[in-house]
């Protein structure tokens, strides 16, 4: 019984600590599981005992890459328990800061971590010395989504503004006009990119999966909405133990995700862009016609585009609400502790960020919970791999390989804030 096994020792461009076992028998996928062994964090029982106003600062430091959604999440779901809603110029510049990260991320994933497989090259470095354009323009891009979150919340990482029922402290009218130029000439730039990326070569592969994201009544979800899927589910954050549930794995430290009874779901762009799509700023409507996005899509691998239009979506958006901004006052409403629970969840860049605490009367946290966006889709990756495998099973041993590694970053797996490895064994076995 042949074996062979192929070893991918680093793979830069997933971020954090994981491993992919692909088994094949007989010219059959048989197996395919992607590990991931780094060791947990433990942030929520980090969580435990301390005040409920430190909770977005120090969920803030799970991830370098998007702070932001883990400091909403917190603080939506905190002011939940309180009975406290915020409203008015201060839920806008909540959701401008949330548009800052949204550009900063995406960018990153496509011109640096997703764009080289598609053209062939390890990383963005040797991408650049044939296409320096397109990395220059993607980095000068994803600038002006760091910018935003410098400006609103403190610092590029790990913003220090944000606090219960507001803001420490909030901009100045004229401070924010200082942004204009940059994102208006970084909405030129990404709508050409769009039109760059959807020349890209697309693997045909279609995969019906079940689509789960906010849903707002007048705009693209953010910080609010239903958790709805395309397959009628329609609940509250405060439903959502009901609904999804967690197990472990054994190879794997974080936890797969599944909807009761159905099994494994997407969130993230797709997920938001199949759900949503009609709540699209006019000019991201108008590229995603012109990159041939319509809803459904099934394509894993155009979720390049689909991040593209969001960025050009968050870009929009910024500008609109740096137009329509009134300097709060108040920077923060008062909000007080009571013992209750509190649930939250919003879109992080990667996909819905669920969190539940349970408050004492004192502000402390008795229990925290928090289900990112990787953990959601980890059982889906897995299932992807497998039809991917499948559908290229007669390519060479190393072209599998990389046509695999390109199935995972169609997720850009946020397994922590860094980047590491991603071990890659092929097994292949048959009886003969």
């Amino acid at each position: 019984m042949p074996t062979r096994t192929i070893k991918v020792d680093y793979l830069a461009r997933v971020e954090g600590e994981s491993a992919l076992s692909l088994t094949i028998r007989d010219g059959a996928v048989t197996g395919a599981r992607l590990k991931i062994f780094e060791p947990p964090r433990f942030f929520e029982q980090l969580l435990v005992g301390r005040d409920w106003a430190e909770a977005s600062d120090i969920t803030a430091r799970i991830c370098g890459i998007c702070p932001v959604a883990y400091q909403m999440s917190a603080v939506h779901a905190m002011e939940r328990a309180a009975g406290v809603r915020v409203d008015g110029p201060l839920r806008a510049l909540r959701r401008l800061l949330y548009c800052g990260e949204w550009i900063e991320s995406h960018a990153l994933h496509i011109f640096m971590l997703h764009a080289p497989d598609f053209l062939g090259f390890e990383d963005a470095v040797s991408m650049a010395r044939e296409h320096r354009g397109v990395v220059e323009t993607g980095l000068a891009i994803k600038k002006a989504g760091n910018d935003i979150v410098s400006l609103v919340g403190g610092r590029e990482i790990h913003p220090v503004n944000v606090r219960l029922g507001g803001f420490y402290s909030v901009p100045r009218k004229a401070t924010l006009e200082t942004l204009r130029a940059p994102l208006e000439r970084a909405r030129d730039d990404m709508r050409a990119m769009i039109d760059w990326a959807a020349r890209l070569p697309f693997p045909d592969v279609e995969i019906d999966h079940e689509f789960v994201a906010l849903r707002h009544e007048r705009e693209y979800p953010m910080n609010e909405g239903r958790i709805v899927s395309s397959r009628g589910l329609d609940i509250d954050a405060d439903e959502y133990d009901a609904h999804f549930e967690e197990t472990h794995e054994p190879h794997s430290t974080a936890l797969h995700s599944a909807i009761r009874g159905r099994g494994g779901y997407v969130v993230g762009p797709m997920a938001r862009f199949n759900l949503n799509r009609h709540r699209l700023t006019p000019g991201a409507l108008e590229a995603a016609d012109a990159a041939g996005l319509d809803v459904p899509c099934r394509n894993p691998f155009k979720s390049i585009l689909v991040r593209g239009v969001e960025v050009l979506f968050a870009l929009e958006e910024a500008l609109r609400l740096i137009d329509a901004y009134e300097e709060p006052d108040p920077p923060h409403l008062a909000v007080e502790p009571r013992a209750a629970v509190g649930c939250a969840a919003t879109e992080a860049p990667r996909g819905l960020l669920y969190h539940r605490y349970a408050l004492g009367g004192d502000g402390r946290i008795a229990s925290a919970r928090i289900v990112p966006p990787t953990s959601q889709n980890q059982k889906t990756i897995e299932d992807d791999l497998k039809t991917v495998a499948q559908r290229f099973i007669d390519l060479p041993d190393e072209d599998l390989q990389w046509r695999c590694e390109q199935t995972i970053r169609n997720y850009d797996p946020c397994i922590s804030c860094a980047a590491h490895f991603l071990k890659l064994d092929v097994i292949r076995e048959t009886d003969r």
